[in-house]
């Protein structure tokens, strides 16, 4: 590889950007940050860190990752999260690839783990999440979606095993406020797409999908927190489809 960017989207992440960038010190040569003008301390704790910095409107997530992607200086991309922290072991992987004349894979997917309430969970349904994160831009580009943006890449995937660390929410009631606007989206494209659901399958819906999360995907072995993430999981999909509902009668 001849030389690896770092893409950052960010709007007012002072209390995530700072750990994020400290994990990744050392590894690329730029880190570059879009940031959607921020009014808090984002942009003056990205510039400590040196990264370059452009402030541009927020049109999508991935309309905006693209943009970053368009003006990274190298073809390879490390994509990350303000609210994400790479462990030691994924940057060791990469600096290991960045140092080999030719690679495999075109991209590589890359684990992300949850740390909710306190600890990471290992199970609770998000135990297998990978995504693709380190890719080669020539050979992909981001595709449109409201909530879950992800690069579409033609070519071989490889896989590695160290994690990103998801730090999505601060607590509950973060959590909450996430879900009454995450499940608002997803219910629009749900209705734009002209799905329908019946209030008898809303209703039946929660019981099945918490035995789901919490047993068979394994939450009670999570503990107390993976009783919390399934139970909001739960909420989640029954709420999504309750407003699916409500904007079917509205239309």
């Amino acid at each position: 590889m001849d030389g690896l960017t770092v893409i950052i989207i960010t709007y007012e992440e002072e209390k995530n950007i700072g750990k994020c960038l400290e994990a990744l010190q050392g590894l690329a040569d730029e880190i570059l940050v879009v940031d959607s003008f921020s009014k808090d301390k984002t942009v003056e704790i990205c510039k400590s860190y040196r990264c370059s910095v452009i402030q541009r409107k927020f049109i999508g997530f991935a309309d905006q990752k693209q943009f970053a992607v368009d003006e990274a200086k190298n073809d390879w991309i490390l994509s990350v999260d303000a609210d994400e922290v790479i462990t030691n072991e994924l940057k060791i992987e990469i600096a290991d690839l960045l140092r080999q004349d030719k690679l495999p894979y075109q991209g590589y997917n890359i684990r992300i783990s949850l740390f909710y309430l306190g600890k990471i969970l290992n199970h609770s349904g998000v135990r297998s999440d990978r995504k693709l994160r380190l890719f080669n831009r020539k050979h992909g580009k981001f595709e449109f979606a409201e909530v879950h943006e992800h690069f579409k890449l033609t070519g071989p995937v490889g896989r590695l095993k160290g994690r990103i660390i998801h730090y999505s929410y601060n607590d509950i009631h973060h959590h909450i406020t996430k879900l009454n606007q995450y499940t608002s989206v997803a219910a629009a494209q749900d209705n734009k797409k002209g799905k329908r659901y019946s209030s008898l399958w809303c209703m039946f819906k929660f019981p099945f999908t918490f035995i789901l999360f919490f047993f068979f995907k394994g939450g009670f072995r999570d503990g107390f927190p993976g009783f919390v993430w399934s139970f909001f999981a739960t909420v989640y999909t029954t709420v999504r489809i309750a407003k699916t509902i409500e904007l079917t009668k509205k239309s």
